[in-house]
This record gives structure tokens, sequence and C-alpha cells, in this order.
């Protein structure tokens, strides 16, 4: 397996994390290659981790009252969000008359192509990816504001709850807001390794243009036609690249135990002279107690490898906790139990396995997550000036900057770093600015704080 982590220069640092990551995917049983550049074929453990993403989002939804639907997606338009709109706005006219009608939130599960393709990578960049979009309409502006942030909130709960990735929520520059859009906001996530920025989801206000254009209308309390107000957003599989490309170390995949296909797997420790059936049958039975708590297991019945083999095959798959089952675990009716995360080892009673199990599986989750944020935190560097913010930008730093907000300026920045430097999104949780703080680029006064990095993948 190639390194995650070796030190390496910071020019050759996308080449080697690309082809760990390449590795990770396919000796950790996520992907299969197929014939055709940027095709893969998925196998179980992601499938079996998109249900969970979607079974998680699809609660979220139904309390927030999304309707379920599936639209044909048009071939005549070239990209999935112009498709889909153009084959769901026609039908919210007919649907929406009056103010009853309002709000109408709806969101499908769909696959979709992706029409440019540059160095296509598992899950990041696919020339078809799974993907869910919902849309809303509403009476007014505010209530298509306050969604949007409920909708921004989901997904920060998905990645920072489920995934254990943490999120930088914020809204993005005009210059990258949807087309015909009032404001783009989304949720985003940096990769320490590389210094690359990577949106993880995203959530727009339309405002009333597509309103407008598909003539989209409901009769007000006044009995005037009036246009309703919209909003779209999506999610895609990059979600589970992002995840393995956080979590992942140089043994292989990591996966957290809340979307983890298997949570939990037993391995018999046979050596020569001992009686295999009845460790195999202790195996068989704790797997089957962990199971009636509610635990996905697998017992490990190869016998053909050799059981260090076996322990590496199961680490690069990335199962939370192995439990490890021998003859002095039979005679103390006890057993071992190794973490994927640390490789922390301990014996346990067999008596309180499940407790012992939910409460590791349970640190294991908040665990990723901490390590992942707080090795994120370590890379932000704040900056007052452009000397500052080069150097920082081109150490792969997650750069926090005071910012004019103007998109002549961030065209500016784009050019004068050689094309290098990618706004990140303005955080909605603003640090304090004192009065009179310039834009790092302009020298103009700054209407914000901002993070940069390095050209996103």
């Amino acid at each position: 397996m190639k390194p995650k982590t070796s030190v390496r220069p910071l020019d050759e640092s996308d080449e080697v994390l690309d082809e760990w990551y390449k590795e990770v995917c396919y000796c950790g049983g996520m992907v299969e290659y197929y014939p055709t550049e940027g095709s893969y074929v998925l196998l179980d453990t992601p499938m079996q981790i998109w249900d969970q993403i979607k079974n998680f989002l699809d609660v979220e939804m139904k309390i927030m009252n999304v309707k379920k639907c599936h639209f044909p997606l048009s071939s005549k338009v070239n990209s999935c969000a112009d498709a889909l709109k153009n084959s769901m706005y026609p039908y919210l006219r007919k649907w929406i008359r009056s103010p009853s009608d309002l709000p109408l939130k709806l969101n499908q599960w769909c696959n979709a192509p992706r029409h440019k393709l540059i160095t296509p990578t598992p899950f990041l960049r696919c020339r078809e990816f799974m993907w869910q979009e919902g849309h809303g309409a509403f009476a007014t502006k505010k209530e298509a504001n306050g969604d949007l942030f409920k909708v921004l909130e989901m997904y920060r709960c998905l990645y920072e709850e489920l995934l254990a990735v943490p999120v930088l929520l914020g809204r993005k520059s005009d210059n990258e807001k949807l087309v015909g859009g009032l404001y783009s906001t989304s949720a985003q996530v940096f990769i320490p390794e590389s210094g690359h920025g990577v949106e993880g989801a995203s959530a727009h206000c339309l405002g009333q243009t597509y309103a407008k254009t598909f003539n989209i209308l409901f009769e007000d309390k006044n009995g005037e036609k009036a246009m309703v107000w919209q909003t779209s957003w999506d999610l895609n599989t990059t979600a589970i690249g992002l995840m393995l490309m956080i979590h992942g170390d140089d043994k292989g995949l990591v996966l957290p135990p809340r979307v983890a296909p298997v949570q939990v797997v037993v391995i018999p420790e046979i050596c020569q002279g001992v009686d295999a059936k009845r460790i195999y049958d202790a195996c068989e039975d704790i797997a089957l107690n962990l199971e009636r708590s509610s635990f996905c297991v697998e017992v490990e019945k190869r016998r053909n490898i050799p059981l260090s083999t076996r322990h590496t095959l199961w680490e690069r798959k990335g199962v939370p906790l192995r439990i490890q089952i021998g003859p002095a675990q039979l005679d103390n009716n006890t057993a071992v139990l190794v973490r994927r995360d640390d490789g922390c080892k301990k014996s346990v009673s067999r008596d309180s396995l499940a407790d012992d199990v939910h409460a590791i599986l349970e640190d294991i989750q908040g665990s990723l997550f901490k390590k992942a944020k707080t090795k994120r935190d370590s890379c932000v560097e704040e900056v007052e000036d452009w000397a500052q913010f080069l150097k920082a930008l081109k150490k792969r730093r997650l750069v926090l900057a005071p910012w004019c907000d103007e998109e002549g300026v961030e065209m500016d920045i784009k050019r004068r770093s050689d094309g290098l430097a990618k706004h990140f999104g303005t955080p909605f949780s603003q640090p304090p600015m004192s009065l009179g703080t310039l834009c790092f680029a302009s020298g103009k006064l700054a209407k914000s704080w901002s993070y940069w990095t390095w050209t996103s993948c």
C-alpha cells in the first residue's frame, strides 16, 4: 500500500495522494475499474454506504416535508441541473396556483453523467455519479432563505455526525454562484494532505429568475399574481470519496462505524494443536449475540491464508473493530478487541462484550471526527496582506483573509496568483474584525473574512 502521509515536496503531493487514494479504493473493495475511462463499478461497500446516506437524508427531508419524485433527465441541455430544471419547472407551474400550494418541496435520487471530466478519480471525478437534488418553491424570500439554511444544517449533520468529516458552511462568491441564482452556499471540505478544498454539497437561493422564465405564479392574499421564490440543493457520491480521503491511512480504508457495512469482524486465531471447531463455534456465537444487539458483524472463515494476512486484509477494508478469539480467550472467557483507527487493543469479558463493543464504536466515531477537525484547524492560517497570503497559499494552507467581496478583485486574485488561488467560501460564523480592516488583495475596506485554498480538485 502506497503511503498517504510520507514526507514529500508539495509539488509532488497531488500525484502521490492520487495514487494512494486510487489504491485504497481498489484494495479496500470499493471499486473495480471499467473499460470506459472515468467509469467505475461500485461494489457492495460503497453502495451500502450510499444507502446509509440516502436513509439519513430521507428521514431529515421527511421532517422538512420534502416530497419524493422522479423526473426524466432531458438530453437537450449540457448540465444535469439545467436538465432537471427544464423537466421539472413546467410542472411547478401546473401544480402551484394558490398560497395553499406553497411551500412545495421536492427531492429526487438519480444517476447523472458528468459532462466535463478531467483526471478521473473514483467517487470524486467520475463519468457517472449518483446524487440527490432538491427543489423548493415559497411564497416569500424570507421563507426560501430560512428553508435553505435548514438544508445546509442537514448537510452539516450528514457529514459531521454520520461520516465524521468536518465541513465549513459559507456563502460562495458571486463569480461562483449558480447561474441565474440570487446567491449560493455550500458545505466545503478541506484536504490537509494536498491543501485542496472540495465542495461537499451546495444549496442555492434562485430568487425569482426561474419563476419568471417558467411563469410559476400563485395568487397572493390580495388576489394578485405573484412569482414564487425558489431554492435548489444537491449532494452526490463525492461525499463517499471525501470520507475515504479524510479518514484513510497508510494501511487502507478507515470507515466510521455509523456507515460501515461491517462494523465488527470476528477472527478465529487458530494454531497447531488446538480444537479449531471449538474456536470457530465460539466466534459464530459471538457474532450471533452481537447481531442480536443490532451490530453488523462478519466472521472470518478463510483458512487458506496466514493469520497476519487476514488481519491486513480487514484493515484495508477499514472495518472499525476486530475481535480476536484464540485458545487463551476461550479458556478465560474473554475477547481481544482491536480498533482500526488507532490500533489499540483491549481484552474484555465476553459477558459484557456487547456493551464494550457499543462503547468502543461510539468512541471511534467521535475520535475520527475530532482527529479530522483538529488536523483541518491546524492548517488554518490567518493573513492580512498579499505577501502573507501568497506565502500561506504556496504552503497549501487553508487561508483566512479579510476581503472586500468584489467580483473584479476575486478575478484579479486568480490572475496575480497564476490561477492557483481559489475562493473557498465566506463562513457564516465570522471571526471578529477590527474597524477599518483592509482587504488583503485590494486595500479597500474589508467586508468579511473569507477562506481561500490552493486550486480545488
